[in-house]
């Protein structure tokens, strides 16, 4: 099957509205958790920096999991972005606008949402050509109030919104004509996590797509 444009990368993930944060607490639960994730119909896995164990449990789910989409997160160095790409990341996710990190992802035609909190980081993004962002911590900085201000000078900017986004305010955020989808870690609850419930992950995969398909699908009309 042929690899996914950068393009048509985005189009999937604006699709299915939601990109699950995963951070691993070892590596033999990446297989079992990206199972779930594909299961619950959430067949993505932004497996971030915050854990040791990223890179093998990325290279396991490549090799496992091939139906599920990995991205990076928290990726803060050209190194963290080359060593995601060579474990089978498709796209690289930046909590802050590392300039570094985004050159290296538009230099070698890598899909990179970087992240932004305020105009200053939105306009950067705009220059270099990218209309796709993440817009990080969402809720401490302003949450939807913010999205909506933000539609007016940069109004073919499209954000995904993380940090505080949960099922509560996830259908705020997607009903946003800037917002393509949603992240955060709601759709892999800590406490399954914990408990290795693979179950319960897929049943909040479910939840999560089942709050958000018929917004996607209104706004597409």
């Amino acid at each position: 099957m042929a690899e996914k444009t950068n393009e048509e990368q985005l189009a999937y993930f604006e699709q299915l509205g939601v990109v699950p944060l995963v951070t691993l607490h070892s590596v033999e639960e990446a297989v079992p958790l990206a199972k779930a994730l594909e299961e619950g119909g959430v067949p993505v896995a932004e497996v971030t920096f915050r854990s040791p164990y990223a890179i093998e449990g990325m290279k396991r789910i490549r090799d496992e999991v091939p139906g599920v989409t990995l991205v990076a997160g928290t990726v803060h160095t050209v190194e963290q972005a080359k060593a995601s790409v060579e474990a089978g990341c498709k796209g690289l996710v930046t909590p802050a606008f590392t300039r570094s990190v985004v050159d290296y992802a538009l230099e070698n035609d890598i899909l990179i949402l970087p992240g932004t909190a305020v105009p200053s980081d939105v306009d950067d993004a705009y220059q270099l050509g990218l209309r796709y962002v993440k817009f990080f911590p969402a809720e401490a900085y302003g949450g939807v109030k913010t999205l909506k201000a933000l539609n007016g000078p940069f109004a073919e900017m499209k954000f995904l919104p993380t940090g505080g986004v949960n099922l509560k305010n996830a259908e705020e955020y997607i009903s946003l004509k800037n917002v393509f989808a949603v992240g955060g870690s709601f759709p892999v609850p800590s406490a399954a996590q914990k408990a290795h419930d693979w179950a319960a992950i897929a049943q909040a995969c479910k939840d999560a797509r089942a709050l958000v398909e018929p917004i996607i699908a209104s706004k597409s009309k």
